[in-house]
């Protein structure tokens, strides 16, 4: 394959652009999952991140364990954020699990969605199981802020792995 010289004296074959491409699109992409509903963000960063190990060789297996931790944590707060948010503000079961119905319905909506549908899915939870509208109002704010705060944190987390990789790749 042809070796092209680069200004500062390096060489590169011309491959590596593509695999360069492929890791900041799937890394970019993957920061926009982070908050779009039924896109993995942080699987996508972390699949770049592999890609490029593989490919590229630009970072080690030190970042790579490390981005997968990140990914593993991020997976495991967006689970459970709703589901603890409203736990916190009194939720009972019928709350918890009208909230985590009422997340997966509302991906099907849009960004929208991700917030209306748990907080409509605990409520109708703690209404049906025979909480006054007062308690249940409350736990619905408590799955509201369980998934905003669980938003917020896939973001940083995405932040934080896409910085990881960059920082590494360049040193």
């Amino acid at each position: 394959m042809p070796i092209a010289l680069l200004p500062d004296g390096c060489y590169r074959r011309p491959v590596d652009s593509l695999w360069w491409s492929l890791t900041v699109f799937l890394m970019l992409f993957g920061l926009v999952g982070t908050v779009l509903p039924l896109i993995p963000g942080t699987i996508l960063i972390f699949a770049g991140a592999v890609l490029n190990f593989l490919t590229l060789k630009a970072i080690g297996w030190p970042t790579i364990l490390v981005l997968a931790v990140l990914m593993i944590l991020s997976q495991v707060v967006d689970f459970l954020s709703g589901a603890a948010g409203a736990k916190w503000f009194g939720a009972s079961r019928w709350g918890a699990i009208g909230g985590i119905l009422g997340a997966i319905i509302g991906i099907f909506f849009g960004i929208i969605g991700l917030f209306v549908g748990p907080l409509v899915g605990a409520l109708l939870g703690e209404l049906l199981g025979g909480k006054g509208i007062l308690p249940a109002g409350k736990s619905s704010w408590g799955t509201f802020l369980g998934t905003t705060a669980g938003l917020v944190a896939k973001v940083l987390i995405g932040l934080l792995m896409v910085g990881w990789f960059a920082v590494a790749a360049v040193l």
